[in-house]
């Protein structure tokens, strides 16, 4: 494993950097937001900015490499996001933080898209599976990492927002020193929604659900920490327990969905989540921070981010192992329009019944998730085969690239599919 690991350290060093830097921007934003009087709705564009500009990420930056090439793309994009941060701190208002975030969105979803382009030419068929579940752990370590950077000085000064910047500044030396080849041109993003939905509806409509649940949880997590009384470590430690639970559950799920129909395990988690969703809104007071509390933000989190995996894998049950990149690809646009309705949706309904309604916003998006999976189940016959399930990282740091290293894009190595 070490002899694997060794022409691909450069390339995850840069993924730690950046996710580390993005996990850090994105939690302080939202906090310093609440400092400064942002508004519910004002927090909530910002949210939705940096998801129009991660989207159109996927869909721009393709073109941009192949006019002046992946090095120089990736190192423009890295500077843009150290300067984003730091204009973040210069430029402290709710209206250019939404045009910063949409960029930082855009740049990162970028030079995320570039590294895993270099990643996937450094891996065979044989060592893809072992390499994408370390590239996983990193993308999660580094994410949670960032997070707890938070407790390192005040938010309300611009020390943050200087580290943030270093990191993402970080990002690409070791990709600019690497000796790797100069990658394949990045996955063109070909959207087809109507086929995506002939294709699996449960999955289409599940990934929009899932968009709207994330980017709900991601970008008011921080402000209902912050409102309840938490201290920056605490609200880290908020943010970091979810992430945990997709970690506990993610696997655990995807086997069971398996075993049965998948819509069936798409139908639990969605009622998990419901249940969980619905508990944490009664918390009050000096309940929230409890062992209880944080119990409930586990098996909350576990679903949060294992939901998305499911509709992929899902979406791959219904379709041709060659279509599995475009699939997943299209399924990745249809989530990122999840992420932009998400925060105004919860903004809106956190301005009518105030803090707890964050919970309250995903669990009608949860049951909503679950009541559709069923409902399909009872329209549509259970796919002959199923592909068996692969973990995918978190999927607000997933690109079209994420999919050319998964697994499954090997259609030869997945043209059997066994049930075990």
């Amino acid at each position: 494993m070490v002899k694997q690991l060794l022409p691909i350290i450069a390339l995850l060093a840069s993924c730690a950097f950046l996710l580390a830097g993005g996990g850090l921007h994105g939690i302080l934003l939202p906090i310093r937001g609440q400092l400064e009087g942002f508004s519910a709705f004002q927090i909530g564009w910002i949210g939705t900015g940096w998801a129009v500009g991660f989207t159109l990420g996927c869909i721009l930056v393709p073109r941009l490499v192949r006019r002046v090439g992946h090095i120089r793309t990736f190192s423009t994009l890295a500077a843009l996001l150290s300067t984003v941060m730091l204009l973040n701190a210069m430029m402290v208002s709710a209206p250019a933080w939404v045009v910063l975030r949409a960029i930082a969105g855009l740049c990162f979803s970028g030079s995320y898209m570039i590294m895993e382009s270099w990643l996937n030419e450094r891996m065979t068929n044989e060592n893809r599976g072992a390499i994408f579940s370390i590239y996983m752990l990193v993308s999660q370590v580094a994410m949670m990492g960032g997070q707890y950077l938070i407790i390192f000085a005040d938010p309300q000064q611009n020390t943050l927002f200087m580290m943030g910047a270093i990191l993402y500044a970080l990002a690409v030396v070791p990709t600019a020193m690497s000796k790797a080849q100069s990658p394949a041109p990045l996955t063109q993003v070909n959207l087809d929604l109507m086929a995506l939905f002939r294709n699996s509806p449960v999955a289409a409509v599940g990934s929009i659900l899932s968009g709207i649940i994330s980017s709900t949880w991601g970008n008011f997590g921080p402000v209902f920490g912050q409102q309840s009384g938490m201290s920056s470590a605490g609200i880290a430690t908020l943010m970091a327990t979810a992430m945990v639970g997709a970690v506990i559950f993610q696997y655990p799920l995807g086997r069971l969905s398996d075993k049965i129909d998948r819509r069936y395990a798409m139908a639990i988690a969605g009622t998990i989540g419901a249940v969980s969703g619905f508990a944490l809104s009664r918390f009050t007071g000096d309940a929230i921070g409890s062992t209880g509390f944080f119990v409930w933000i586990v098996l909350y989190g576990g679903v949060i981010y294992s939901i998305y995996s499911l509709n992929v894998a899902h979406a791959n049950d219904m379709g041709n192992a060659e279509e599995f990149v475009k699939i997943a690809s299209g399924l990745l646009i249809l989530y990122g329009i999840g992420t932009m309705i998400g925060p105004l949706m919860a903004a809106q309904m956190m301005a009518i019944f105030g803090n707890n309604a964050l919970f309250l916003t995903t669990t009608l998006a949860h049951l909503a998730y679950a009541s559709y999976a069923f409902y399909r189940s009872l329209r549509r016959a259970q796919a002959e085969d199923q592909v068996n399930f692969q973990s995918v990282p978190m999927a607000r740091t997933q690109t079209p690239e994420t999919y050319n290293l998964d697994p499954r894009s090997d259609a030869e190595n997945y043209a059997d599919r066994s049930e075990d």
